[in-house]
């Protein structure tokens, strides 16, 4: 019997979702939108970030979730952080999973986080100090995600190989790897394969194993397969294509998780997820954002008939 290769399906809406959108969800809400994925076979999810109120109200609790998420059995609790202040903030909250963006355009950068290269550097090497004073049996998985690397809405054409230089100078730092957004929705199969084996000749495969791809031009999933064919084994998604970056300019669309589920499934890979009832999670969770745009297609078409995992 063949045994199916596994990829984890990494849920974002909770964070990328909830920033991007007007409407702030209750603590409550986020928590039960959160268990209900959690009882689907879902088995992390970004559940929020640790930024500034003033700048995202929409993740003033992140704190509160994360403790309350912590309660669901086998499930990995990713956050986002900005900085040290916010790593901080996530270790003490207890995540298992931090991931600080660098965005590989420094205009962005700096709209995104207000700091330069050098600056985010710095930061990066405080929240390094910081994540190896946990204790072996608490340490948080620390991830460095290379936004805007396909491409930049502000500077437009981001050169390859300051992808591949700036992801060896964090991981030189100790990170334990680097990912790929595809922030801006700009990228194609081509130079995805590009990016992920530039990235793996200078630094290894085992420190680039997961991708944020956006949907913004309809290369989501194309993007997708060729990350499957070159052996990525982790895929960022959120419920109903929620979300994007705010920080910009035309930057919407993340891949949706019915629908790559969906995909995964068919082709024989292994997810865990119940495909059947993350569809029911959806029309749940889209209840509790009525004023919302929802997207994706499986739903609306819903599974084929006959259709099994």
């Amino acid at each position: 019997m063949t045994v199916k290769r596994q990829i984890l399906v990494s849920e974002v809406g909770p964070r990328d979702g909830l920033q991007s959108i007007n409407t702030i969800m209750p603590t409550a809400s986020k928590l039960q939108w959160i268990a209900w994925e959690h009882a689907c076979g879902v088995r992390e999810i970004e559940v929020g970030s640790f930024v500034s109120p003033k700048v995202l109200p929409q993740m003033a609790d992140t704190a509160e979730v994360v403790r309350g998420a912590k309660k669901l059995p086998n499930l990995t609790i990713a956050v986002l952080v900005p900085n040290r202040h916010g790593c901080e903030a996530a270790i003490q909250a207890g995540a298992d999973k931090i991931s600080i963006p660098l965005s590989v355009s420094e205009t962005h950068s700096i709209k995104n986080v207000r700091r330069t290269h050098a600056q985010m550097l710095d930061e990066i090497k405080q929240c390094m100090t910081l994540i190896e004073q946990c204790s072996s049996t608490n340490r948080p998985h620390f991830e460095v995600g290379l936004s805007t690397a396909f491409g930049c809405t502000i500077e437009g054409i981001v050169p390859e190989h300051n992808v591949i230089e700036l992801a060896k100078k964090v991981l030189d730092l100790g990170v334990a790897e680097v990912g790929l957004s595809d922030t801006t929705g700009m990228g194609n199969p081509a130079q995805l394969e590009r990016l992920v084996t530039g990235i793996w000749a200078q630094c290894g495969s085992e420190r680039l194993t997961g991708v944020h791809l956006h949907n913004t031009r309809g290369q989501g999933l194309a993007n997708v397969l060729r990350a499957l064919d070159l052996g990525i084994s982790t895929i960022d998604s959120s419920l109903g294509g929620l979300g994007g970056c705010p920080f910009a300019p035309g930057a919407s669309g993340n891949i949706v998780t019915e629908d790559l589920v969906f995909l995964l499934e068919s082709m024989g890979y292994d997810t865990g997820i119940d495909a059947s009832k993350l569809i029911e999670v959806r029309n749940r969770v889209e209840k509790l954002l009525p004023s919302e745009a929802w997207f994706g297609f499986t739903s609306a078409a819903g599974l084929p008939l006959g259709w099994t995992q």
